[in-house]
C-alpha cells in the first residue's frame, strides 16, 4: 500500500524537481575538468556569492547554488521577498503582486494591521488578512493538528456566534465533523 501512495505522489512531486532542476545553473559541457566558470543558460558568467550585496543591480544571491542569479518576475518560484522583483512578494513560492496593507490578502501580524470587519489568519502558513464569517458560514475549527497550523479560520463577524446547528429530522443525517457548526444569532 505504501507503494501505491508514494506511486500516486509521483507526477506531482517530478513536476517539483524539474521545476527546480531546470532553474539550476550548469557547468560548460566543452570543459570536461570542471575549471570554467557556471554559467547559465542565455545570461553569460555568472559571479559567485555568499550575500545579495556582492551581486549587481537586478540580481540576488543564491545561496543554495552561491551564485548571482536574476530577480525573479511574477509567477516565477521564490523563497523570500528580496528573491523578486520591485512591486512582488513573495507569497506561497511563488512572486506575486503586494496587496496593499489591511485589504484581504495582505501580510499581517495582528487583527489591528486588517480593516474592520478582517482578521489575520494564516492561509498556507503565510499570515493574512481575511474576511470575519458571515451569518450561516462554516465556523468549525478542529482541535489542532497540522491543518489547523497550516490554514486558520477568522471569528464570525461581530454580534455572531459559532454554534452546532441541529440537523432536521426530515433528511437523512450523515455525520461529517465540522459541518454542523454555523455561525448564527445568539
Amino acid at each position: 500500500m505504501k507503494l501505491l501512495v508514494s506511486v500516486s505522489l509521483l507526477p506531482c512531486a517530478q513536476a517539483y524537481i524539474w521545476a527546480w532542476l531546470l532553474s539550476m545553473p550548469y557547468n560548460n559541457p566543452q570543459d570536461s575538468a570542471g575549471l570554467t566558470p557556471i554559467s547559465s543558460t542565455s545570461r553569460g558568467p555568472t559571479v559567485q556569492c555568499d550575500h545579495d550585496r556582492g551581486c549587481g543591480r537586478g540580481l540576488f544571491c543564491d545561496r543554495h547554488f552561491g551564485l548571482c542569479v536574476a530577480l525573479r518576475h511574477e509567477g516565477q518560484y521564490c523563497r523570500k521577498d528580496s528573491q523578486c522583483v520591485r512591486g512582488l512578494g513573495c507569497m506561497y513560492g511563488r512572486c506575486q503582486r503586494i496587496i496593499p496593507g489591511g485589504h484581504e490578502g495582505a501580510r499581517c501580524r495582528q487583527d489591528k494591521d486588517c480593516s474592520p470587519n478582517m482578521c489575520c489568519a494564516r492561509h498556507h502558513g503565510e499570515m493574512i488578512c481575511k474576511r470575519r464569517l458571515p451569518l450561516g458560514g462554516s465556523c468549525f475549527v478542529p482541535e489542532g493538528g497540522l491543518a489547523f497550523s497550516i490554514n486558520q479560520l477568522c471569528p464570525c463577524e461581530e454580534g455572531l456566534i459559532c454554534s452546532a446547528a441541529h440537523p432536521q429530522r426530515e433528511k437523512e443525517f450523515i455525520y461529517s465533523p465540522g459541518s454542523d457548526w454555523k455561525c448564527s444569532a445568539p
